[in-house]
């Protein structure tokens, strides 16, 4: 009994030490200060003090800190350079002499170099999930990660590489694609939106919201003022940006949508899909009729390997697969869409990593990301394999050819680096 009575005892810790060593009497003030100007100053000391993690505050501290006034904040606004997106200039004024007549010139295809030249840029605290150049602005390359942002690069400024930092979403950012004319770029993430931004101001112009993370977008080929969007719910929507608003809605059950092409005739579209949990060879690839939204063919590719990655050639009737059977499978863009059995792209490594592919702009090469940190590049009519760069320790996800510069290529890996090879 005596235990529990003590347990339960009402004297806490703070009235027996009170008790064992009673408080010493304040001092006497002095002459020239009054009394409240030495209780303030008294109590901001006590608060100052009980800042220090793990010191004890008696009963008559805290009393005291609990009549203290408010401590007033900073009033200092944090400075420009940390709210403004604007880094740099997205001007060509400033960039390499032997890229900007390249780029004003493009009969060439490309310019002099007599040694290779890579260009790291640094922004990402995470993984990268995708990057891409522009077509109207050939000298910018955007790139979006798992930290939330999106970076604008000036890739070749001898000044600020980092041309703007977008915060536009408040989860991470799965894609980006470029309008083809302007400065507007789209993105996507898992903030369930995505949205339209005005690149030279730094802000974002409209926002389309859904119920579904939003893992791919893709404009019209031959409408900027339409583009695809498909999500984790495996609905795929074509929306209209003037006014905001879903004009087509493409559903079939679906597991969530990997990745979204549209065909060269722009009437049709493919889409890929994680099918993992019901029937993979019915639903893996679908090709989709734009305007009657309905699947002309379902049963393309019969693997048991989801597709993470979906690229048509830019001239030729077929398009290709990003397998995670480790190699790129072939398809004709031709109904029935049969796959080729005898050509594939196979030396990479997908491993479940999110690896994409790109055509160069004539459609002669295509470039593979590998989870092996390589990027490889391979001629589209033999299939052979004609270089390997080794870019990164840990998984390339995504490579770039550049628009103009044929010798050029960027790519981005999942720990946050981003490097352009010339």
């Amino acid at each position: 009994m005596d235990l529990l009575f003590n347990a339960y005892s009402t004297n806490t810790d703070d009235d027996e030490e009170n008790e064992k060593h009673p408080p010493p009497p304040f001092k006497r003030a002095k002459p020239e200060l009054t009394h409240t100007s030495i209780n303030f100053d008294h109590r901001k000391h006590i608060s100052t003090e009980s800042s220090i993690s793990g010191r004890y505050i008696s009963k008559q501290e805290r009393a005291l800190m609990a009549s203290a006034p408010p401590q007033i904040p900073n009033p200092d606004p944090p400075s420009s350079s940390a709210c403004s997106p604007v880094q740099g200039s997205i001007l060509d004024s400033s960039i390499r002499k032997d890229i900007l007549s390249s780029l004003r010139n493009p009969k060439g295809g490309g310019y002099a170099n007599s040694e290779k030249k890579s260009t790291a840029l640094i922004g990402h605290t995470k993984a990268v999930n995708a990057l891409q150049w522009s077509n109207s602005h050939c000298h910018l390359l955007a790139s979006c990660g798992m930290d939330s942002s999106i970076n604008i690069w000036n890739v070749w400024s001898n000044e600020q590489k980092k041309a703007r930092v977008l915060n536009v979403h408040t989860a991470a950012v799965k894609d980006i694609k470029w309008c083809e004319k302007g400065l507007s770029l789209l993105s996507c993430g898992y903030d369930c939106t995505s949205r339209l931004i005005d690149v030279e101001k730094g802000i974002e112009t409209r926002v389309f919201k859904e119920d579904q993370v939003v893992g791919v977008v893709k404009f019209h080929p031959n409408n900027s003022n339409l583009f695809l969007s498909g999500g984790s719910k495996g609905v795929i929507r074509l929306w209209d940006i003037r006014t905001g608003n879903v004009v087509n809605q493409f559903s079939r059950g679906l597991g969530p949508i990997l990745d979204v092409e549209f065909m060269n005739d722009t009437k049709q579209f493919i889409s890929s899909s994680d099918e993992s949990k019901s029937n993979v060879s019915a639903n893996s690839i679908i090709v989709w009729d734009v305007s009657r939204q309905l699947p002309l063919s379902n049963q393309i590719y019969v693997e048991a390997y989801t597709c993470p990655c979906i690229r048509h050639h830019p001239y030729d009737p077929y398009f290709v697969a990003q397998s995670n059977g480790n190699y790129i499978a072939i398809f004709s863009s031709k109904s029935p869409f049969r796959l080729n059995k005898y050509k594939r792209y196979e030396s990479h490594f997908v491993s479940g990593f999110p690896i994409k592919c790109n055509f160069s702009t004539d459609g002669k090469k295509l470039a593979s990301a590998s989870s092996d940190g390589f990027i490889y590049i391979y001629n589209t009519k033999s299939c052979h394999l004609i270089n390997k760069i080794k870019a990164y320790e840990q998984a390339c996800v995504d490579v770039a050819f550049h628009p103009i510069l044929s010798n050029v290529i960027a790519s981005c890996s999942w720990n946050g680096e981003i490097s352009v090879f010339e």
